[in-house]
């Protein structure tokens, strides 16, 4: 019975709705108690052989019948809309905090079971404060009034009534923290296979290729078997609750029915009493009964409460702590000043020592081997991470002093890794930038190289793409993410790996058109074909998380060194292509 602590928070997002919802339900329920008297009354009179009355009496009840029924629709209409209030802020919440969070969340924390929190958890909370916290109430308060109001009818039905609502009430509590195991228990196997299913539908590609789909089934079909193993451990200790909870109401009930035909026999008490004993006896549990119903409807939200509580209460990579807008006159200068950042647990520096400039307005170059440190210094730029010695600075100003909204804002990038939704490309495009009118969408698209493809598509930019963008190619994934960038008009371009899936005579051709676009814009270019860093205006040579060499791409091919060895590397992958 005790109420989670991630669980009364999330109710206090609408206190006065769950309120009102309360009060209704407290009045669903003396509606019952009203009727169960007017009932005796009825069956005292037909006892006594006096029906003057009685029309009027059913009458009555026919009313509180009918008054029930409209505030029972009034009190689920109004629970619906506080709990729906309790869902989209606390859904609300928790994505702006996963945005805080960033990548680096999502470098440990699977994807599926990060979804199962928000979604199936969200809703469990919803059911538990809109439809449990009410009755919880309601329950606490009307039982104790139905006892006031029995002992002055009748003080003897209060020894079979009080242990017995006692024990249905106190006896499950035993059982709460044997409870609370399971649920975790369950949430956390119900978390693990939401996690493997949406894993394996985005790989079934690769899992198709590799033969693996029989193996992958299997181990579904393993992990569903936990979850059952897991429900029904958990059912078992709830069934318990239920046993011990209606053994008490059936057993209450009974005794305080013999209890009060016993006092009817002794003729210690008048036939009302008698029958309001024994239709007040069943209407004293009805809140507790009710309470075990819904306390199975909020079971899951009351499970999910701890994965709640660790997404919410989970700190960021990097605190956001700055205060300065990135909104900058002109293009800023980039600097990073010996940089050094290690990876936790990782034997060596990803970044150990880098220092260089990328001047304002210019492109700037970033090649080196695989493992050279390329993404690491684009998560640092981003504050994904922050060094753990050293700085960068963005226009002079460290970009910790930055609000990292702010700065992300500032800073378009286009990866290779393309993140296209389900909806139309122009939607998809005005991401960048939703007041872009559609003639800045086609500059873009053009500049990108990518609007004849758009145009010749029978919806051209209101076609709806696949999920992940599955209906394009992946060189046409990365040209509509250039042209969202290029919409974004952020001082900072990035580009990784932006044209990696065009074939090279294209590339060239987009990153020339790209980059006369780009003219005004602070640039850094990420890639491993040096092609499409030949034209930039500085390249800088990283390898095994140091700067190799710092120039241009004609003194660097002749300099001997890394950048040597990358240009004869790329002249043997194109001899070995062209043979």
């Amino acid at each position: 019975m005790i109420v989670h602590p991630e669980l009364r928070r999330a109710a206090a997002r609408a206190r006065r709705p769950l309120l009102a919802a309360t009060f209704l339900q407290g009045a669903v329920t003396l509606t019952h108690l009203a009727q169960a008297a007017l009932l005796a009354l009825a069956l005292a009179d037909l006892a006594h052989g006096d029906t003057g009355r009685l029309p009027w009496l059913l009458a009555a009840v026919l009313a509180v019948v009918a008054g029930r029924a409209g505030l029972a629709v009034w009190q689920r209409s109004t629970a619906t809309r506080a709990g729906a209030r309790v869902r989209v802020a606390l859904r609300d919440e928790l994505l702006a905090h996963l945005g805080r969070l960033g990548p680096a969340h999502l470098t440990t924390a699977r994807a599926g079971a990060v979804r199962t929190t928000l979604v199936e958890g969200v809703e469990g909370v919803d059911a538990y404060v809109s439809r449990y916290l009410p009755q919880l109430l309601v329950t606490l308060a009307v039982p104790p009034l139905v006892l006031a109001a029995l002992a002055v009818v009748e003080p003897r039905a209060l020894l079979g009534l009080v242990p017995a609502l006692l024990l249905a009430l106190a006896g499950p509590r035993a059982w709460d923290r044997l409870l609370a195991a399971r649920g975790k228990e369950h949430w956390d196997t119900y978390e693990g296979l939401g996690a493997d299913y949406l894993e394996a539908l985005q790989g079934m590609p690769d899992l198709r290729a590799a033969g693996a789909v029989g193996r992958t089934r299997a181990r579904l079909e393993e992990r569903s078997a936990a979850l059952h193993r897991a429900t029904v451990a958990k059912l078992r200790v709830s069934l318990v609750d239920t046993g011990i909870t209606d053994l008490a109401i059936q057993g209450g009930t009974a005794a305080a029915a013999l209890l009060a035909c016993w006092s009817a026999v002794t003729g210690s008490t008048t036939a009302t009493g008698t029958y309001l004993v024994l239709l007040l006896a069943s209407e004293c549990f009805r809140p507790v009964r009710d309470l075990a119903r819904e306390w199975h409807a909020g079971y899951l939200g009351a499970s999910a409460a701890d994965g709640l509580a660790a997404l919410r209460t989970t700190e960021p990579a990097v605190p956001d702590t700055g205060t300065a807008p990135a909104h900058w006159h002109a293009p800023p200068g980039l600097r990073f000043d010996n940089v050094r950042f290690t990876y936790d647990g990782a034997p060596a520096p990803a970044l150990d020592g880098v220092s260089f400039t990328a001047q304002a307005g210019r492109t700037t170059a970033i090649v080196g081997p695989s493992g050279a440190g390329k993404s690491t210094l684009l998560a640092l730029l981003l504050r994904h991470h922050d060094p753990q010695e050293g700085r960068i600075t963005l226009d002079g100003r460290p970009t910790t002093e930055y609000a990292l909204d702010s700065l992300r804002q500032g800073i378009a990038v286009v990866s290779q890794e393309t993140y296209l939704f389900h909806a139309t490309i122009a939607d998809n495009l005005r991401l960048a930038r939703p007041d872009a009118t559609d003639d800045d969408l086609i500059r873009a698209a053009r500049v990108a190289g990518v609007h004849d493809e758009i145009a010749a598509l029978p919806d051209g930019y209101a076609t709806v793409l696949g999920e992940r963008g599955a209906t394009l190619s992946g060189g046409q994934r990365q040209r509509l993410a250039l042209a969202r960038a290029l919409l974004a008009d952020a001082p900072v371009l990035v580009l990784d790996e932006a044209t990696s899936a065009v074939d090279e005579r294209r590339e060239a051709d987009i990153l020339r058109e790209l980059l006369n676009a780009a003219s005004g814009r602070t640039v850094l270019v990420v890639a491993h074909r040096l092609a499409a860093v030949r034209h930039a205006d500085r390249i800088v040579v990283l390898d095994q998380g140091r700067v190799d060499a710092v120039g241009e791409h004609p003194d660097l091919a002749e300099a001997g060194g890394v950048y040597t060895r990358l240009v004869e590397a790329g002249h043997a992958h194109r001899g070995e292509r062209a043979a």
